[in-house]
């Protein structure tokens, strides 16, 4: 990992919503303490039975939250975008992260240490009632994906997958190109199912004129039927 500093970007401070709670003295002693961090494309940010030590802001680039499974399957839980914070539950929760981050792209973080995060909100309730609402936020998220992962059938979970992939990242400049461009087996590993599962299904997706494929292009043709597909499972 190689830290760097560039004028360009906004401090922490500004980047991200959740900081606009902070008195001029937190947001000093913030910036203070936060790093910048960038990482390589595919670089592990951190693993699983480690110790948390930092928040983590997504500054750009692509972020997964994954589990390994059995069989060396992985589950990927989560997909991390720029200016959302991660990697702080393990924290609260005073446990070793049960999950691992790596990135998808080359990306770089803001790196805010724990403890730092712990004293401004020992003095500043609104950022902790941020965390409480984010927490809780993400719980409800999570439920509905559990649902969806164990009970729909592949061409559900598929289609969730790729709606949830438009709805997060958006779309390139031709307002159909989904932006962002999982390889076959991350988008397998995110839908719960094998890779030959997720090829197969694209497949199918593709002659009902639902989709589009090149490469790992992936263009959203009907939105409607897809949403169809999706409810349906």
């Amino acid at each position: 990992m190689v830290t760097y500093s560039e004028k360009q970007l906004k401090p922490i401070d500004e980047l991200c919503p959740m900081w606009e709670v902070l008195t001029q003295e937190e947001r000093f002693y913030l910036r203070e303490n936060t790093k910048l961090q960038h990482f390589r494309k595919n670089e592990v940010i951190y693993c699983e039975g480690e110790t948390p030590k930092f928040m983590m802001c997504l500054v750009t680039g692509k972020v997964k939250i994954y589990k390994d499974g059995v069989g060396g399957r992985s589950q990927i839980i989560r997909l991390i975008k720029p200016i959302d914070i991660f990697g702080y539950r393990a924290f609260f929760a005073k446990e070793p992260y049960l999950t691992s981050a790596s990135t998808i792209e080359s990306s770089s973080a803001y790196l805010v240490p724990m403890q730092v995060v712990e004293q401004i909100i020992q003095s500043n309730n609104k950022l902790a009632l941020y965390f409480i609402q984010s927490l809780a936020s993400d719980l409800g998220v999570d439920d509905a994906r559990i649902v969806s992962l164990t009970q729909k059938h592949v061409r559900g979970r598929l289609a969730e997958s790729l709606i949830m992939l438009r709805d997060n990242y958006g779309v390139e400049s031709d307002g159909k190109t989904i932006n962002s461009h999982l390889s076959r087996e991350d988008l397998a590993n995110y839908s719960n199912m094998t890779t030959s599962n997720a090829i197969r299904t694209l497949s199918n997706f593709v002659s009902e004129g639902v989709i589009a494929v090149s490469g790992r292009n992936i263009q959203i043709l009907d939105e409607e039927q897809l949403r169809k597909i999706s409810k349906i499972g």
